[in-house]
């Protein structure tokens, strides 16, 4: 007879220590911070956890959770993990990029003044154009490039700068640490996109920023498989602030979604290495075609603001705009040449997009506002994949010879 099984139960895996601590470096947080082994079963990979709520012992006798609006344990892994990436108190998970800001705009009121820099995505541009406004909130658009206009447009009621670095489409830097020192003498809140550097490129918080948020959608998980994002505060205060706007207006992030954001970092920094390598070599092969006007890359060494970005990047990340020869014109018959490159909205991810953003990201920029902040008709965007660079130049050699 085979031997009888032992009537006592498994003990449980012990709670293991963080595996992560704050000095550790950027790839080590980015696979360990927030994803100590699963306790019960010993899983290196944090569970995603469905479950809406959870059983009590009693009244307020609960582990930590209690429904999944308010807390779940796979997103709670994640927000541990992009608030030790940036260096922040307080992290939180979004159901995307623009949930991320509309409830960061939450922390404003009816009357209180934001300003928020002119060559921002299309989509923070229609929020406060068409829904901010309507909730009170005054808007003003400047070129945060230029620390005059930023100290101009301050007023009593300013509450609230939002600046992305490097903007949306043309990859213009904002110096953070110069815009931080403004905000902060005018009393006011500095909240960066970082959605372009990530974490690994650029410390904004490090910086002076008091919020920075990303659509998670983006590099964070890096495979085009999730619609999410993530912000993080430089106080603890200020993040139970956020939290509790959070719950109550309910934007969160499935814990699917979590873990698929949590994978993606894991190799955020390989990934990052890549894309900018990719990106450069890019950049450089567009900056000489004769079928080109201008290249924007900020690790350009003809970039307005290449020490700037060599001060504040690890490198220019693998976002390129550029502005193609014969107009709208020229920019639709490049576009039906290309085979490797992808015509798609979004960016990012390991393969390689082309976005026109007069067509898409920025179509709902009212016209006046995109020629100042200088969007045109055959200004091309490049999300630089992970693909072999020499197959994408050939692509866009291909492409470019159409024109």
């Amino acid at each position: 007879m085979p031997p009888r099984a032992s009537k006592k139960a498994a003990k449980p895996a012990s709670k293991k220590a963080s595996a992560a601590a704050p000095q550790d470096a950027f790839e080590t947080r980015a696979i360990h911070a927030g994803q100590e082994p699963d306790p019960t079963t010993g899983a290196v990979v944090v569970p995603i956890h469905p479950t809406t709520t959870y059983a009590q012992e009693g009244l307020g006798g609960h582990k930590g959770f209690e429904y999944s609006r308010t807390g779940n344990p796979t997103r709670k892994a994640l927000e541990t993990c992009i608030a030790s990436l940036e260096g922040g108190e307080r992290g939180l998970a979004f159901a995307s990029g623009m949930a991320t800001l509309t409830t960061i705009s939450f922390l404003l009121q009816n009357g209180d003044h934001v300003i928020l820099e002119e060559n921002a995505y299309g989509g923070s541009v229609r929020y406060f154009n068409n829904i901010a406004n309507k909730m009170g909130l005054e808007t003003t658009y400047v070129d945060c490039s230029k620390l005059q206009n930023v100290e101009d447009a301050f007023r009593k009621n300013t509450k609230m700068l939002i600046a992305e670095t490097p903007t949306n489409p043309n990859l213009k830097l904002n110096d953070i640490e110069k815009i931080a020192d403004i905000t902060h003498e005018h009393g006011a809140l500095l909240t960066i996109d970082n959605t372009f550097a990530t974490p690994y490129l650029q410390q904004p918080i490090a910086l002076g920023a008091d919020i920075v948020y990303h659509s998670a959608t983006k590099y964070l998980g890096g495979h085009s498989d999730s619609v999410s994002g993530v912000a993080v505060t430089r106080t603890k205060e200020l993040g139970d602030r956020l939290a509790y706007y959070q719950n109550a207006a309910g934007a969160i992030l499935s814990p699917f979604d979590s873990y698929l954001v949590l994978r993606g970092i894991k190799t955020l920094g390989v990934r990052m290495d890549r894309h900018g390598e990719n990106a450069l070599a890019l950049a450089e092969f567009l900056a000489q075609h004769p079928k080109v006007e201008y290249v924007n890359y900020p690790f350009l060494e003809t970039h307005p603001q290449y020490k700037l970005a060599r001060r504040q990047m690890k490198n220019g990340s693998g976002l390129i705009s550029f502005e193609v020869k014969g107009g709208l014109a020229g920019a639709k018959r490049f576009l039906k040449d290309t085979g490797v490159w992808t015509l798609a909205e979004s960016l990012g991810a390991v393969e390689s997009l082309i976005c026109h953003p007069v067509s898409m990201t920025h179509g709902s920029v009212p016209v006046e506002q995109r020629k100042r902040a200088g969007i045109t008709d055959g200004l091309l965007r490049l999300s630089v994949g992970l693909e072999n660079v020499a197959d994408l130049q050939r692509d866009l050699e291909k492409a470019l010879r159409a024109v």
